[in-house]
């Protein structure tokens, strides 16, 4: 299983971003793909999850409003739209794939459930 994270990058305050998360080798029919953030000498966080099979969702509470996930199955890939972006957004974004244990089973924001990894992308926002 692989997981390609891009579309990271430097920007100013106020700006947006979108971040993309391709992931290839991952024969399941269904399962979470999730979003995490890692600050500077901070504990990586949870931003938000998705369900491959009904587009179930859940942000953690922080993430409400600014930042929107998305999935295009076609391209088994994952965004997250980024707007009016702060400097404490600044952060290495990661991308992660959970197993589901059925079908209706809602994603978690849980860092625990997640299995594989994406190499991360590197978000600075300037003030």
């Amino acid at each position: 299983v692989q997981l390609q994270a891009s579309g990271g990058g430097l920007v100013q305050a106020g700006g947006s971003l979108r971040l993309s998360c391709t992931v290839s080798g991952f024969t399941r029919d269904y399962y979470a793909i999730g979003w995490f953030r890692q600050a500077p000498g901070k504990e990586r966080e949870a931003v938000a999850c998705i369900k491959t099979n009904d587009g179930n969702i859940r942000y953690t509470d922080s993430m409400k409003g600014r930042f929107t996930i998305s999935r295009d199955n076609a391209k088994n890939t994952v965004y997250l739209q980024m707007n009016s972006l702060k400097p404490e957004d600044t952060a290495v974004y990661y991308c992660a794939t959970a197993w589901l244990p059925r079908p209706i089973s809602p994603c978690r924001t849980v860092e625990a459930s997640y299995e594989y990894w994406g190499q991360g992308t590197q978000v600075t926002v300037s003030s």
